[in-house]
Formats: structure tokens, sequence, C-alpha cells
């Protein structure tokens, strides 16, 4: 006998891709929402509903992965390679986001949907901009490399900050989009409430 798809993972997963194809028609910066991405949104909600830890990690990564390559291959032709520097940190701290979706979202509710991105975007500008520093980034101010001192790691965060204002801005709209649409959902088609995906 055929096993038939569970139609909680079927719709989980089809929110993810469509958040990514949604992240890589943004890449070419054709809209104005480009510059806020859905990524922290993905993670927290990859880890909220999938009941698997492998799955809650894996799909959100692989989907993060698979629109790095279509944007660095197809929108910047190549021009950064396959994958820009640093990424496998970038993908810890999504690792790290999907975690705080398991952690923080085990009750869906409007607060704990934005303490969670909050917490998310602090902890990706934070890790984020630690990494770029360790790594030996610019000092926009200068154009020399940042100092290995304290001001120069406040002046790393400070140069970041612009960019994790966009995503908290981003992962609290499409949080608010995606988390919104499945409990609607849910409410819909009781079905999707009950499997486990």
């Amino acid at each position: 006998m055929k096993q038939q798809l569970n139609p909680r993972f079927l719709t989980l997963l089809c929110f993810i891709l469509a958040i990514a194809l949604l992240r890589i028609a943004n890449s070419a910066q054709l809209t104005p929402v480009a510059n806020y991405t859905p990524l922290g949104a993905m993670g927290l909600f990859g880890g909220a509903y999938f009941s698997n830890r492998w799955k809650a990690l894996a799909f959100p990564i692989l989907t993060i992965f698979v629109s790095d390559v279509v944007i660095n291959k197809v929108v910047y032709q190549g021009k950064y390679g396959m994958m820009y520097d640093g990424w496998y940190w970038i993908y810890g701290i999504f690792a790290i986001i999907v975690l705080f979706g398991r952690v923080i979202l085990q009750k869906i509710n409007v607060q704990n949907v934005v303490l969670a991105a909050v917490i998310a975007s602090v902890s990706h500008w934070v890790l984020a901009d630690l990494t770029v520093w360790i790594g030996g980034g610019t000092d926009l101010r200068t154009n020399l490399p940042l100092t290995r001192d304290w001001a120069g790691l406040q002046q790393c965060l400070i140069q970041g900050f612009p960019y994790m204002k966009n995503f908290l801005v981003g992962t609290l709209a499409y949080s608010a989009i995606l988390f919104g649409s499945f409990e609607l959902l849910q409410v819909r088609f009781p079905s999707l409430a009950q499997n486990q995906a």
C-alpha cells in the first residue's frame, strides 16, 4: 500500500520554498522590500513547526543554500564565486535561529513571535559582525582593517546596525506573514494541526 505524503509537511515545505523564491526575486533589487530579508523568519518558522529537529534544521538551511547558489550564479553571474566568504559562519548563525524557533516558539502567539524575531535579529547582528571583525573586516571610515580591540569591535557593530534594523523589520514582517498564514490555515483545515511534520 502506498504511503500518503503528510499534508502538514507539504504545506510547511511550500511556505519555506515560497519565501526562498521571494528572496531570489528580491535579490535583484527590483522591489522596495529587497533590503528586508525573509531568512530570519524562515529559520524561526522551520524551528517552530517541524517536529523533527533534523527537518527543522535541514529545510531552512538547505533552502538558504539553494537560494544563495542561485543568487550568486544567476543574479550576480558568478562574480563572487559559488558562495560568499564566511558563508559557513552565517549558516551556523541560522542554525542558532532555528534553535530559537524550537525553544521560544513552543507556543505560537504574537508575543513569542515578536520576542523570537528580536532575539534572532540581535543575535544575527552581533554574531555576524563578530565574524567580520575576527576576519579582519574594513573600517568604513578609514578603509583600513578594523582594529583588534574593543573600539574596532564597536565600530564593526555600528557599521552593521543598519543591516540589523533591516533584518529585524524583515524578520518581523515575514514572521507575521508565515506564522499568521499557517495558523489561519490550521483553523481552516484542522488536519494540518493534527499531523506531525
